[in-house]
């Protein structure tokens, strides 16, 4: 595995699958995703917590869902390196054993688990991670104090019989909009969690983009900061000698909690965002996604971005796909290359995951 500057954690939806294959392959080779199986069906699994009994009613059901959409990660994958967390399928064996085998044994994706999972999950994972050859991440959610997290991943490591060699320890920050308070529960965990074994690698991630912009009702554009660019910033300059490279890691243009939802086709909200990462903030506007004017106004919303002074241009050697799709769509007329909500998330994605790359490598 060529060792990953950058570790995006995306949920394993169409939008965002589809934007990982169209970033430039020199880039996703310096990028190792932390895919979340999204759940089947509704409701919202809460955040680190199963909810018993499991909300998925049928496991017949689950296991022709989850096979085609597995098959379709590894294609897309097609042989770079990552991690799988199967968390919302995992506790139905008998629907997912066919799929986590399949990610095992045919791809160069490792498998996640976590100190709160069921240990018979948490065996199974270690047991196709030895299989593997690959080793096995270990997500810690740092919804807790780390000093309670700590023996609970100590006896895990104990059950697990891999050494550190093997083990990646993922420390996820989740959500934050207040860079003070989560750069002290993120250095806590570095600090008594990071040091706990010779990991293979360590790597923080935390998710910087709002669930729920506030005030594009009256106004349909705004900033929001990148706080999980200053975490990163915060952290680094606390512990500059930290003993390996902590490796960074957000959650792209999606909400911390978007993978716990479930991928549901049917018509959602009137409106979808457009999204753009700058050096320091995210780029965020509304367009309608149906009524009178739909296109004029996504295309407005286009040019917003495109017109603004953090836009690469199409010219720049460091422009992805993302900004000649949004260049077309800001200057183009009629119902053609306006897109839609999915679309502009699947930009969202490409243009992020490209900048963030490049932003790491120079």
């Amino acid at each position: 595995m060529v060792e990953p500057i950058y570790v995006p954690v995306l949920p394993t939806t169409r939008a965002a699958l589809t934007a990982y294959a169209q970033v430039d392959l020199g880039l996703r080779q310096r990028i190792a995703p932390l895919w979340t199986v999204v759940p089947r069906t509704g409701p919202e699994r809460p955040r680190g917590r199963p909810t018993l009994p499991d909300p998925e009613p049928d496991e017949v059901a689950l296991r022709r869902w989850l096979t085609p959409r597995v098959e379709g990660l590894i294609d897309v994958m097609d042989g770079m390196s990552g991690w799988v967390d199967p968390t919302h399928v995992e506790r139905l064996l008998d629907a997912s054993a066919e799929s986590l085998w399949r990610l095992a044994t045919r791809s160069n994706l490792r498998l996640v688990t976590g100190p709160e999972r069921d240990p018979d999950q948490q065996r199974y994972a270690a047991d196709l991670a030895f299989l593997s050859g690959l080793g096995l991440g270990i997500r810690v959610l740092l919804d807790d104090p780390p000093d309670e997290l700590r023996q609970t991943l100590v006896d895990l490591i104990d059950r697990l019989c891999l050494p550190p060699s093997r083990l990646d320890l993922l420390l996820d920050v989740g959500p934050i909009t207040d860079t003070t308070q989560a750069g002290k529960k993120a250095l806590a965990g570095l600090d008594l969690l990071g040091s706990l074994v010779a990991w293979r690698r360590v790597v923080l991630t935390a998710g910087g983009f709002p669930r729920a912009p506030q005030g594009l009702d009256a106004q349909p554009t705004r900033m929001a900061e990148r706080h999980d660019r200053q975490l990163h910033r915060s952290l680094r300059e606390a512990r500059p000698d930290f003993p390996r490279t902590l490796v960074y890691g957000d959650y792209s243009v999606e909400q911390a909690c978007r993978a716990n939802i479930p991928t549901v086709r049917q018509p959602g909200p009137g409106w979808g965002l457009f999204r753009y990462t700058t050096p320091e903030g995210f780029l965020i506007a509304r367009a309608p996604t149906r009524g009178p004017y739909r296109d004029q106004r996504a295309r407005a919303m286009a040019r917003w971005i495109v017109e603004s002074g953090d836009f690469r241009s199409i010219d720049n050697v460091g422009a992805s796909e993302a900004e000649r799709w949004l260049h077309v769509c800001a200057y183009g007329d009629g119902r053609r290359s306006a897109g839609n909500a999915e679309k502009w998330i699947q930009i969202g994605h490409i243009q992020h995951l490209s900048f963030v790359a490049q932003q790491l490598a120079s």
